[in-house]
């Protein structure tokens, strides 16, 4: 962990916005492991900054001084994307008129930030694991291997594991790469640094065309703080233009929002909550069938007590009885009389008793209690409804709800 002093001066210095516990992790995690030279993978969705992380690595490392060359492994053609990288000898393709020194040549001693390192070729991708491995890299053209001291900081928005399995990324590479991972949160992931953000691009926008300062109302804020944001801080940075240019109005409401808000994400904003609701539900009623799970083997492991208590003192139960839960998909049988059942009886006794300790015993009345509360709210204090669902008798129903002062 850093102290706040020097997270605060690493945003400062870096024009980081925002205090949500996933950037503040992300940034600290870069800080801590500036000093090595492990190979670092930032991940994280397009728009959410990316680029900031490896500016940290290299400000902080000992390689400060030395070169820093950020790469778009995306925006280079693949072919020329090698010699871009590696570098050329005269002669090696058409139009080499003279020796080429690549980016991994350049950056000797520094830093170089690989930027969509997924869109890399697979060719290229086994030269990159050899200066990661070796530090020895080869000009295209050239059968001379030439040594390089370089950190890799790389950076990607794609599902490496699935990039891998269709054989679009290698899998060694990426584990070199992935020494050190830092993952950088969405920012939907960051809702209460929306506001702020959009508030510093406003103000940039209006202090540069010396236009009239924006306001969000509560509920525009609400609606941004709830939004999707699938192009993340690059999208909210977009919108915040855009309604400083086109808009005549100042204070900016949900209904002039709306308009900068694609309606596609819009509608998957509006899902969320409802989906969230759905999920709480089913736990809910998933929590409440397993608590009905649990008092029934409760009152089976009670009824057993007695019969194992019976058979102690060399009585014998009229009936045979389930061993333990009926529930259970396969039932264990008592069969009076027999050597084997006493010793089944003595080893079940034990768990029974190791089951139902005091500490556990109270567990299990706080969720016996909190059953029948909710059965008897759902059921407007209908104490025969609630009984029924929860399969208990109305005269054990009306004890226990005497004993918990219900």
């Amino acid at each position: 962990m850093i102290d706040g002093s020097k997270l605060l001066e690493i945003k400062q210095r870096f024009n980081i916005i925002g205090n949500a516990e996933g950037l503040n992790r992300a940034i600290e995690r870069a800080y801590q492991v500036a000093p090595t030279d492990y190979s670092i993978l930032v991940v994280g969705e397009s728009g959410v900054g990316k680029e900031h992380f490896p500016q940290i690595v290299h400000a902080y490392s000992a390689r400060k001084h030395a070169k820093y060359i950020a790469i778009n492994c995306g925006a280079i053609p693949n072919g020329t994307i090698d010699s871009e990288l590696f570098g050329h000898v005269k002669g090696a393709f058409t139009g080499a008129l003279t020796d080429h020194k690549g980016y991994f040549e350049e950056a000797d001693g520094g830093t170089i930030f690989l930027d969509e390192v997924g869109e890399l070729p697979l060719e290229t991708q086994v030269r990159l694991l050899r200066v990661l491995e070796t530090g020895e890299f080869i000009r295209v053209g050239s059968s001379q291997p030439q040594k390089t001291d370089v950190r890799v900081v790389a950076a990607t928005n794609m599902d490496m594991q699935e990039a891998i399995a269709n054989n679009r990324f290698r899998e060694d590479l990426y584990y070199r790469l992935s020494t050190i991972t830092i993952q950088v949160p969405a920012l939907r992931e960051r809702k209460e640094d929306i506001p702020v953000l959009f508030r510093k691009f406003a103000a940039d926008c209006t202090e540069r065309y010396k236009m009239p300062p924006v306001r969000l109302t509560e509920d525009a804020k609400q609606l941004l703080m709830n939004y999707y944001f699938r192009g993340n801080i690059r999208q909210l940075k977009n919108i915040a233009e855009q309604i400083c240019v086109l808009e005549q109005s100042r204070e900016i409401t949900p209904e002039i929002l709306h308009h900068y808000l694609p309606q596609e994400e819009y509608r998957r904003t509006l899902a969320i909550p409802e989906q969230h609701q759905q999920e709480q539900h089913r736990f809910s009623n998933e929590r409440e069938l397993l608590y009905k799970l649990l008092f029934d083997m409760r009152n089976e492991i009670n009824e057993l007590k007695g019969i194992v208590t019976q058979m102690q003192q060399g009585h014998e139960p009229e009936h045979k009885q389930p061993l333990i839960t009926s529930q259970t998909e396969h039932s264990a049988w008592i069969t009076p009389g027999t050597d084997n059942s006493r010793a089944a009886d003595h080893d079940q006794y034990q768990q029974v008793e190791e089951v139902t300790n005091d500490e556990g015993m109270s567990t299990m009345q706080e969720m016996e209690k909190e059953m029948i509360r909710k059965a008897l709210q759902r059921n407007q204090n209908n104490r025969k409804a609630a009984s029924q669902e929860i399969g208990m008798s109305e005269r054990t129903l009306y004890r226990k709800i005497k004993e918990y002062g219900l």
